[in-house]
């Protein structure tokens, strides 16, 4: 199951001001004392279970320290999940959001509480990963992906909350602008691919909602049946996008027996995803361009440019670490994977 944790030092909530504020916003809030505890997966976004009772709630609020312009909007990704909890049952449902930085010294929401299920790097000790389990996994993310892209954007308030015209555009020189922001050492071979990502950037593509942030671990699985996906996570970077760079990010995360010590180990313990019976990135791939129906032939350049978005993101975490604006010490090896992420997205991009 997710992790959860006493909160880590340096990243408490002022129990007083948040159970006021709770007690004020809503109605029959229980008289017990507040319980806050931290969920331990995530990197970004700080993640707290709040409990009073019988009452039971999850907060999400940005990371602690300066962050990137328009990163970590939490009024934004309350307002995405209001629009799209009705129509993807999967995306939790948002209680309400905060932007009063006195209560909490940050904005904040707060969402239901799902219970299940999170896989990472192992199963749980009532579940055998057998060949066939971990194959319908494989195949409930994909259905899951496909599910969501299949959704018709433009008949719900989400067509006015994102631009799809010129996305691939935005987010190269977007990602490249997030890495020169969060440098802190030369990387060798950085200059040539942003070069080439910036060269090839498809002309055309095609819209859907895409999650952006699709991973194992973000997603919930029954706890009765673990092929059963019962939640989906983390919707910051959802948005109206190219559905193609939505399957890339998800594959940058989908670790595979056969790759690279540095891949594998890059965000700790190794994944389960390497487990007999888990597709592969290539059968991901191919089995989401059966169900859906779209031209996969140019993954080579979105799987290139997930790979640095992804080390970008990794990068930004190594920045604020540096400048002690989190203690989580989880970070402190990225400074040594995110020349790996870059070496091997040179690596695909020359292929």
């Amino acid at each position: 199951m997710a992790a959860i944790i006493p909160v880590r030092k340096g990243e408490e909530l002022p129990a007083d001001k948040l159970t006021a504020f709770l007690r004020k916003m809503i109605p029959d809030f229980p008289e017990e004392p507040l319980q806050i505890q931290q969920f331990s997966a995530g990197r970004s976004n700080l993640t707290y279970l709040l409990s009073c009772g019988e009452w039971e709630a999850v907060l999400r609020r940005p990371p602690l320290g300066p962050v990137a312009p328009k990163a970590h909007d939490m009024k934004r990704e309350s307002a995405w999940l209001t629009e799209i909890h009705p129509l993807f049952s999967l995306a939790p449902k948002p209680l309400l959001f905060c932007d009063d930085e006195s209560i909490i010294g940050s904005p904040f929401f707060i969402m239901e509480r799902r219970k299940g299920i999170v896989l990472d790097t192992e199963f749980p000790a009532h579940v055998t990963p057998k060949e066939e389990i971990c194959r319908n996994i494989s195949e409930t993310m994909v259905d899951t992906l496909v599910a969501l892209h299949h959704l018709d954007y433009t008949k719900t308030r989400l067509a006015n909350m994102a631009k799809p015209e010129g996305f691939m555009e935005r987010q190269v020189y977007g990602w490249i602008q997030r890495y020169e922001r969060a440098k802190t050492d030369d990387i060798q071979e950085v200059e040539a691919l942003t070069k080439w990502l910036a060269s090839h950037i498809p002309e055309k593509s095609e819209a859907a909602i895409i999650h952006y942030d699709y991973k194992l671990n973000n997603a919930l699985f029954a706890e009765d049946d673990i092929t059963k996906m019962v939640g989906l996570f983390d919707w910051e970077m959802s948005t109206v996008g190219d559905p193609l760079a939505d399957v890339a990010v998800a594959m940058s995360y989908w670790i595979q027996e056969d790759d690279p010590p540095s891949l594998k180990n890059g965000f700790g313990k190794t994944p389960v995803t390497v487990y007999q019976g888990f597709y592969t990135r290539d059968e991901f791939i191919r089995a989401y361009a059966e169900k859906s129906g779209r031209d996969v032939s140019n993954m080579h350049f979105y799987l290139t440019f997930a790979y640095f978005k992804l080390s970008v993101i990794c990068q930004q975490i190594y920045y604020r670490y540096r400048r002690g604006q989190t203690n989580d010490e989880r970070f402190r090896h990225f400074g040594k994977f995110v020349p790996e992420l870059i070496k091997y997205a040179w690596q695909l991009a020359m292929r």
